[in-house]
């Protein structure tokens, strides 16, 4: 055998770890961006490592704190938003978290429109309760309604643009108005819409957010969430999640840019489709109400048209009874039946047993929540497939329940 080497970083464990770990330099830019998998990055000494993480220097440390893929994201979605700023977190309801809880403390008020998403209601009403933010529900429909909650003093009045389930659609320049008037800071979760459908920031809305997992992303492949807004705010957003730890994975942030790429073109079609199937359900028996921001009989028709661009790719269906509804969504042979929404599949559920099953009857008679809603998240299917095979789970509903034919 050979002498080995003794010379510093010469032995073959040490030049292994440090070959793979040398990224490839490169003279021409990616066209995507890269995925920086790395829970750690060097620096050149001490003193520039304790500026970076001191946050007297621009650069990265951990990943737990910031990521170079998952701030691209952010960046990406705060120029689609209008806003200055924005943060990558973990999923939607770590961006809720994170944009509510970096303005709100012990002995606030939270006014919160009533029909929200289910997961959000249990966050304020008992996470956030539990250290003392208490949260009152109202009807965003109603102004007098929340000017009376909000003129008793609250921190944070909370909108989704378009409401889950319910489809209601917040007048947003008023009710941001309002909320000013009274020094709230106005948080709005703009899932449903998308920044290609509406922008709340340029409606006056202090923070943003957007579950990244649903028309972001697109393709039901990732899970992850974004807040945006001014610097000044995000950085409180990026300050309470250093120590939460809730930043975006690098691969996460990644498929949402991906995704982010198309937003335009599926949006497009989404809503497209979602109005035939919305203009079809409306008058068929045994259905109710058909609630959808592109038909004219949307109660918040006229604001609609005034925020959004489109209708979008949301709709909900009223089938009077929770049986009626049960049977017409095994009926389904296109739509899929799970969780989420926003994606290239067409993904049904019924709210009151899934996506708003913390409620109870009181609660989902106060947020409006019928009993035998339906909430479509609709696809890319061809648009003639999907109305047959909703037609038909429609004549299986009435069949099993005949009472429910109007």
């Amino acid at each position: 055998m050979g002498q080995q080497d003794r010379r510093p970083g010469a032995g073959f464990g040490t030049r292994a770890i440090r070959a793979a770990s040398a990224p490839p330099r490169l003279e021409q830019a990616p066209n995507a961006v890269p995925i920086y998998q790395a829970a750690t990055f060097s620096a050149g000494d001490i003193g520039e490592l304790g500026d970076i993480l001191g946050d007297r220097q621009r650069g990265y440390a951990y990943s737990r704190i910031d990521n170079p893929t998952a701030a691209a994201m952010a960046e990406a979605v705060a120029h689609l938003e209008g806003a200055e700023a924005g943060f990558a977190l973990g999923s939607g309801m770590a961006a809720i978290h994170a944009a509510v809880a970096s303005l709100v403390g012990a002995g606030d008020r939270i006014v919160s429109t009533h029909a929200v998403y289910g997961s959000t209601r249990t966050l304020f009403a008992r996470v956030l309760g539990r250290f003392g933010v208490q949260t009152e529900f109202v009807d965003p429909t109603d102004r007098e309604a929340v000017e009376v909650e909000l003129a008793r003093g609250a921190r944070v009045l909370y909108l989704e643009t378009i409401s889950n389930p319910t489809i209601v659609v917040s007048d947003l320049p008023a009710l941001v108005e309002l909320a000013h008037r009274h020094d709230a800071r106005v948080v709005v979760d703009n899932t449903f819409a998308s920044p290609y459908l509406c922008r709340p920031i340029e409606h006056g809305a202090d923070l943003v957010v957007e579950s990244a997992t649903k028309w972001l992303g697109g393709h039901s492949d990732v899970v992850c969430g974004v807040v945006c807004g001014s610097r000044e705010l995000i950085a409180g957003v990026r300050e309470l999640q250093v120590d939460v730890g809730a930043i975006a994975a690098p691969f996460s942030a990644f498929l949402v840019l991906r995704g982010i790429q198309t937003l335009h073109v599926r949006m497009d079609r989404h809503s497209q489709t979602a109005l035939a199937l919305a203009r079809f359900l409306e008058g068929q028996d045994g259905v109710e109400r058909v609630f959808y921001p592109g038909l004219g009989s949307h109660p918040q028709a006229l604001v609609a048209q005034r925020l959004l661009r489109a209708g979008g790719g949301m709709l909900a269906v009223d089938l009077c009874e929770r049986r009626a509804a049960q049977v017409f969504l095994d009926a389904l042979s296109i739509p899929i039946r799970t969780a989420s929404l926003g994606a290239v599949h067409t993904i049904c559920v019924h709210p009151p047993s899934t996506t708003h099953r913390q409620f109870g009857d009181a609660e989902l008679a106060a947020s409006g929540i019928p009993a035998g809603l339906v909430r479509i998240s609709v696809g890319l299917e061809d648009a003639e497939d999907l109305i047959a095979d909703v037609a038909a789970a429609l004549d299986e509903a009435r069949s099993a329940v005949p009472a429910h034919t109007s």
